[in-house]
C-alpha cells in the first residue's frame, strides 16, 4: 500500500484485505445468498406458489451448493488468504478473555482484546466452514438417492433441513453485526481501515 508524502503514519489508512480475499468472500456470499434463497422458495409454501417451477429451483440449489466451496479453494492459492486462515484456526489466551466479556456482557473495549480477528468472528469462521461442509455431504446424499441406504437418505434430510434453518439464523445475525460496523464493511469493500479503528478493535493486530 503506497501512502502519499504528506500522510501522517498515525492516521493512513491500514490494509486490512486483499483484492481477492474480497473477491472470495463477495463471491461466497453470493452463492450463500441463493442457496438460501432458493431453499426458502423450496420449504415455505407461500414463496413456492409465487415463484413455482420447482424444478428449475432445484437444479439451482444443488449446482449452486456444489459450487459453494469453490471460491475458499481456489482462494487458497494465495499466501495472504492463507495467512488469515491459520490467524483463524489459532486461539490464544485474549481470545478467552474476549469470550468471557462477551458472555457477561461486558462491552468494554479494554476488555475484548482481539488480534486481527477476534474470537466471534473465529468461532463464526469455524461454524460456517463446518455447516457447510455438512451441508454439502448431506445434500450430496439427497441428490444421488441411489449411492446410499434409505436409512441414510432420511437422515440426511433431516439434517440438511434443520442445518439450513440454523444458518439462515446466524446469517441473519452476520448480517447485522456488520451493519453496525461501518469501518468493518468499509474493509470488506475497500480492503483498507482507519488505524484509529484497527488500534480500538484489534488493538493486538500488528498489520
Amino acid at each position: 500500500m503506497t501512502l502519499r508524502a504528506d500522510t501522517p503514519p498515525d492516521t493512513a489508512p491500514v490494509r486490512r484485505f486483499t483484492r481477492l480475499q474480497r473477491w472470495t468472500h463477495r463471491t461466497t456470499a453470493a452463492l450463500m445468498g441463493i442457496c438460501v434463497v432458493t431453499a426458502a422458495c423450496l420449504y415455505i409454501p407461500q414463496l413456492a406458489e409465487l415463484v413455482g417451477r420447482r424444478a428449475l429451483v432445484v437444479t439451482l440449489h444443488q449446482w449452486v451448493g456444489l459450487a459453494l466451496p469453490v471460491p475458499v479453494l481456489a482462494a487458497l492459492a494465495s499466501r495472504a488468504f492463507r495467512a488469515d486462515l491459520g490467524r483463524l484456526n489459532r486461539f490464544g489466551p485474549h481470545d478467552r478473555t474476549w469470550l468471557r466479556a462477551a458472555l457477561h456482557r461486558d462491552k468494554r473495549r479494554s476488555s475484548r482484546p482481539a488480534a486481527k480477528f477476534n474470537a466471534g468472528q473465529k468461532l463464526y469462521a469455524a461454524w460456517i466452514a463446518g455447516a457447510t461442509l455438512v451441508m454439502l455431504a448431506t445434500g450430496l446424499m439427497m441428490w444421488f438417492t441411489h449411492l446410499t441406504p434409505l436409512l441414510w437418505r432420511t437422515s440426511a434430510t433431516f439434517v440438511h433441513d434443520w442445518l439450513a434453518l440454523t444458518i439462515g439464523i446466524v446469517l441473519a445475525g452476520h448480517i447485522g453485526m456488520a451493519l453496525a460496523d461501518p469501518e468493518s464493511r468499509r474493509g470488506m469493500r475497500t480492503g483498507q481501515v482507519s488505524r484509529e479503528w484497527a488500534k480500538q478493535e484489534h488493538p493486538l493486530w500488528r498489520p
